[in-house]
């Protein structure tokens, strides 16, 4: 059965960050909108500031919905899924906020991360603020083994610069608006701090 908690506490988060992937889903206030769930992953990317905080690393190389979503409603749930152990669902509702490279923040937010997780096609990173934790029952969820992280993701932005990343990320698409065509990463992308 599943419970709604009034924070994050030890064992939720030793769960959270135990987990090699977690999905964020997100949606823009439109009702033709479209919904968006995306696969996080890379080791050390998640860390829990707090009690009802968390942040993530949002790396370039797909779209930027989240972000747009985020920008425009805040709107944003987290969630992790046990695939050994005992069958666990864990999310996290609240509010999130992108901090962009710009931002005076930035720097030290990067701070709570292991500097491993940090890359080249680092963007922005995304705060939650829980509004509502809860679990339930993976009871359907399949086990699987973890093998490792991917690196192809790391190899192909790390060849770049970061000049060549904003580059890359001003040619593409849906990256400075989402697929509704709200703001989503803004261009041009300033340098790193």
């Amino acid at each position: 059965m599943g419970k709604t908690y009034e924070r994050i506490d030890g064992r939720l988060r030793k769960f959270i960050e135990s987990q090699p992937i977690f999905f964020t889903a997100t949606a823009p206030l439109a009702g033709d909108g479209h919904v968006n769930v995306s696969p996080k992953g890379r080791a050390g990317t998640l860390v829990v500031l707090d009690e009802l905080t968390l942040a993530y690393l949002d790396f370039g190389g797909s779209t930027a919905e989240t972000l747009a979503h985020v920008r425009e409603n805040g709107r944003i749930t987290l969630m992790w899924c046990a695939f050994t152990g005992p069958p666990t669902v864990v999310r996290v509702h609240g509010r999130g906020e992108p901090v962009f490279r710009d931002d005076p923040r930035f720097a030290e937010l990067l701070g709570h991360f292991d500097p491993s997780a940090d890359g080249s096609a680092l963007r922005c990173i995304v705060l939650v603020h829980a509004t509502r934790v809860s679990d339930s029952c993976g009871f359907a969820v399949p086990l699987m083994e973890y093998q490792e992280d991917r690196s192809m993701h790391a190899e192909f932005f790390d060849r770049k610069t970061d000049e060549e990343f904003a580059t890359y990320c001003e040619g593409k698409p849906y990256i400075p608006v989402s697929v509704d065509g709200l703001p989503a990463l803004p261009l041009p992308l300033p340098p790193r701090p």
